[in-house]
């Protein structure tokens, strides 16, 4: 029951969220359209749930092309590919909030584990049935493992904070998350990528 209320509250808040945010949104695209050349929207395969692929949008914070480039899609602290606004938008997390659209499309969560590339880690078929259970809720925009170390977790540790969201999730875990999520955003701790892992 709760997770079809969680549904219902999700589409809401996003609605609202874009409503209230469509002109800074608009004004953050076009500093993208200005900073560098190609697309504002990046959008990427991603797993959802069951491991169903869909397409996750972010905001464009790399040059055109990124993952045909060095490191391809691992990013790391001072990576040359991410564009003068993408610095900021990736310290302040805006560059997350067209997933909002995500959310409205019923592809995505407010609160979730975060969607992994459908070829990283490891493609869908080579997770254990254990590690499968992070498949059983939707993918969120945050989740039980950014709070709890965000980009410095490993991942075998971050699947298994994964897993053990979607086993225990409740209205009242989502709200120390959401909560837990502002501060770390607010004083961007763990959002550095110390080890080879996608955003």
């Amino acid at each position: 029951m709760y997770l079809k209320v969680k549904r219902l509250a999700d589409f809401c808040i996003a609605l609202t969220a874009l409503a209230v945010l469509l002109v800074p949104l608009l004004i953050v695209a076009l500093l993208i359209k200005l900073d560098s050349r190609g697309p504002v929207i990046f959008k990427q395969e991603r797993l959802g749930r069951f491991g169903v692929p869909f397409r996750i949008w972010k905001f464009r914070s790399m040059c055109v092309g990124a993952e045909q480039q060095g490191s391809g899609v691992y990013s790391f602290k001072g990576d040359k590919r991410i564009t003068r606004i993408g610095r900021f938008l990736r310290a302040t997390s805006i560059d997350e909030l067209p997933q909002l659209v995500n959310i409205l499309c019923g592809d995505m969560a407010l609160i979730g584990p975060r969607p992994a590339l459908t070829y990283h880690p490891w493609p869908f078929e080579q997770y254990t049935e254990h590690q499968r259970h992070m498949f059983d809720v939707l993918p969120g925009v945050t989740g039980w493992a950014q709070v709890n170390g965000r980009k410095e977790v490993p991942w075998p540790e971050r699947i298994e904070l994964n897993v053990w969201y979607a086993q225990h999730v409740s209205f009242a875990l989502d709200c120390k998350i959401f909560f837990m999520t502002i501060f770390k955003v607010a004083t961007n701790a763990n959002n550095e990528n110390v080890a080879k892992t996608g955003k």
